[in-house]
């Protein structure tokens, strides 16, 4: 079928000609463009005649669901045609496509999902990866995944990164892709500082600015604030002071209808002033701005050790972010930005986007890397690789959850991948399917996920008083915003887990036990004529205070804590019925040298984690007893036992080069806490003649690591050396 593609005044039109002619015979390509030079609108359709097409389809990967959704009803439109036709999109809860869609405009979930069914993306031919400076972890792995399948399996799949503000040589260098650039027609903006401001007042400041913005400029008023509560905030300050003006908000929880109108010219006439979060950025084009109000902040998912889940942070902008809100203003003709913040705080900001891979929880990009079969995410075609500390960490966590076994994943892993959590949460929602206790564990999770809402200094540090005023909160129908924002997401797992509210009492030991399951390793014991002081599953000391009604308890449940360096703080916990944990009691064979004989002296042990419940030696281990206890040993203190020469860490470092330059070659994993962790694989064969300790250190490590390791891998790595 042959399709008329319309032709356009945007300002990529100028480009059209050059990305055809490099997509006729190659398969990466760059494309950078200011915002609102027609990118996302124009260059999609520019290839449905292209005859390396052959039939396939176009996936379009969009970061937000409104950008998604109305960029697929745009597309339609230049067509003459409805969404669902030659152009569809798959967002959440929510598709539209049918045999004819040619065009697919997805969320960034739904590719991942659609990788996972199909890793070679048979039925694809081109894959847009737009807005891809914003650099999220979905974007991420979706790119590494593609790249893969275009490297080994499908090496006609084309790629396609466009981007408005980004660091395109280092992207260049590492896909070996062209950048092609379009100047697009963009008006100058004047820059106005308005100095330092507190986020704290926010609404109050951001109103202020708007006011005098109004009365300085023509034209629609785009606003940027960090997230809905400050949006509402600031749209009830500036009800009935602005004269023949209408106030939309534009953030992504807004039915679609609102979002519409807010992108849309008033249908009065009158003149709009759009509150938005940062979805307004990029891809959205909101007609009639002539005027931005910058306040400088945006929300980013970050890691929060406390809590070990991710959460959304208010975090002041990069450079590169402010210049794409600034660009908003210039797009019809000369515009004026005011930014809340001084030239001197602008000067120190971030220059670009921080990727989302560097800050956020690796655990669920780990399992799922796990369920593609690959163990070692390192032999990923990254742009940035995940740190090599959170990728320990996630593995840790999955292996207490038994999501993992070995790095491989579980059965009970493959159910915990399946719910669109957490896997922390996910886990424990469904221990409490076994339990029956599913809604006592959607407030657990909504308590845990969220802010504390209560004092601790008044609450003290037991989850159960957070959860009755959630409850109490509910029954007085619900009033106060800081429960309303728990109660949105407890109800969103309640939905989930398709159970029904509960405001009942409940057995506080119950919410320990539901919690020991989302946080297993954070069990914690107290240590005997140390009042308040425990000893977590993880070899971990933490403690609160001695007034605090659960000091008194035997056994906790941690949800919250500062893992600071010695004895860390609790801020969270849930008591523990000490028979609730037998499930959790292993029995394992341990070790430790005795110094006076320089011995091993293997010894049973009862166990939850490094918490050692009862010990008893054995006089006489077999064999495969002594290697087992040898082998937990140096799993534990091999850094000390082993003898890591200057010579070894420096081939350590040679693999880890090789790896990231030839990542397709799957190397094998040789860091020191991989090398540890799986001893026994290389060092079992050893294991008879270690009856000192000095025997581990003469152990010649790089002879017997290297020896592991393929011999084109090696060649590989001393080319580096050449």
């Amino acid at each position: 079928m042959k399709y008329t593609i319309p032709t356009t005044n945007l300002p990529v039109q100028e480009i059209v000609e050059q990305v055809v002619a490099h997509f006729a015979t190659e398969t990466s390509l760059i494309v950078k463009a200011p915002p609102g030079a027609g990118k996302s609108t124009l260059l999609p359709l520019t290839f449905l005649n292209e005859p390396w097409l052959k039939g396939k389809k176009i996936i379009v990967l969009e970061p937000r669901r409104l950008a998604a959704k109305t960029i697929a009803k745009r597309l339609s439109h230049l067509l003459g045609e409805e969404a669902g036709e030659t152009v569809g999109y798959r967002i959440r809860f929510e598709t539209r496509v049918s045999d004819k869609t040619r065009i697919e405009v997805v969320t960034e979930g739904i590719l991942t999902r659609m990788l996972q069914s199909d890793n070679q993306l048979t039925d694809v031919a081109l894959v847009i990866f737009d807005e891809f400076h914003e650099r999220s972890i979905h974007a991420d792995v979706a790119l590494a995944l593609c790249r893969e399948a275009q490297l080994t399996k499908r090496n006609d799949l084309r790629l396609l990164i466009m981007s408005a503000t980004m660091d395109l040589p280092e992207l260049s260098a590492k896909l070996q892709a062209k950048i092609i650039q379009s100047e697009g027609k963009q008006y100058p903006v004047a820059i106005h500082y308005m100095g330092a401001t507190d986020m704290h007042l926010l609404p109050e400041l951001t109103a202020r600015v708007v006011i005098k913005a109004s009365k300085a400029n023509k034209g629609d008023i785009l606003v940027f604030l960090p997230g809905q509560a400050e949006i509402i905030g600031c749209k009830e300050l500036l009800e009935g002071k602005l004269a023949n003006t209408v106030i939309h908000t534009l953030y992504g929880q807004l039915p679609f209808a609102q979002q519409q109108a807010a992108l849309l010219p008033d249908v009065d006439g009158k003149r709009k002033v759009v509150l938005a979060t940062s979805i307004a950025e990029t891809s959205l084009t909101i007609e009639g701005v002539t005027t931005v109000v910058d306040s400088g902040f945006g929300k980013r998912s970050k890691f929060d050790p406390e809590s070990g889940l991710s959460r959304l942070e208010t975090v002041a902008i990069s450079v590169d972010a402010a210049d794409q809100r600034a660009g908003r203003a210039g797009r019809l003709s000369p515009g004026t930005c005011y930014r809340m913040w001084s030239e001197a705080q602008h000067e120190q900001l971030q220059r670009h986007h921080q990727p989302e891979i560097e800050t956020t929880d690796l655990a669920p990009l780990v399992l799922e890397m796990a369920i593609w079969g690959i163990s070692n995410i390192f032999n990923m075609v990254w742009l940035t690789p995940p740190p090599k500390s959170h990728v320990k960490q996630a593995k840790e966590t999955l292996h207490y959850i038994n999501a993992l076994q070995r790095n491989k994943v579980t059965e009970h892993g493959k159910k915990i991948h399946q719910l669109p959590c957490n896997p922390r949460i996910a886990h424990m929602l469904l221990m409490a399917e076994e339990l029956e206790q599913e809604a006592l564990a959607t407030d657990i999770a909504a308590v845990i996920e969220e802010k504390d809402p209560l004092n601790k200094k008044e609450a003290g540090v037991d989850l159960n008083e957070r959860i009755k005023a959630v409850r109490r909160f509910r029954e007085n129908s619900g009033k106060g915003r800081t429960f309303g924002v728990i109660e949105r997401v407890a109800k969103s797992y309640r939905d989930l887990m398709e159970v029904e509210v509960e405001n009942t009492e409940f057995d506080p030991f119950m919410t320990g036990l539901l919690l020991a399951h989302a946080y297993p390793e954070r069990v914690a014991f107290a240590r005997p004529g140390n009042q308040a002081q425990f000893q977590l599953a993880n070899g971990a000391y933490a403690q609160f205070s001695g007034k605090d009604s659960l000091s008194r308890e035997a056994w906790l449940s941690v949800a919250h804590i500062d893992a600071r360096e010695g004895t860390g703080k609790i801020f969270m916990a849930a008591p523990l019925n000490p028979k609730d944990l037998k499930r959790m009691v292993k029995n394992t064979l341990a070790a430790h040298w005795d110094l006076i004989d320089d011995a091993l002296i293997v010894h049973t042990e009862m166990r939850i984690g490094q918490i050692v419940l009862k010990s008893m030696p054995v006089d006489e281990p077999g064999d495969d007893e002594y290697a087992r206890a040898l082998f937990d040993t140096v799993r534990k203190d091999g850094r000390d036992l082993l003898n890591f020469s200057t010579e070894f860490e420096a081939w350590q470092a040679a693999m880890f080069d090789a790896q990231q330059k030839y990542p397709l070659s799957k190397f094998p994993d040789v860091d020191t806490e991989s090398l540890l962790f799986a001893c026994e694989e290389w060092l079992a064969p050893f294991a008879e003649d270690i009856e000192i300790k000095s025997d581990l250190k003469e152990l010649d490590l790089l002879k017997i690591i290297s020896a592991k390791v393929p011999a084109e891998l090696l060649k590989l790595v001393e080319g580096l050396s050449v």
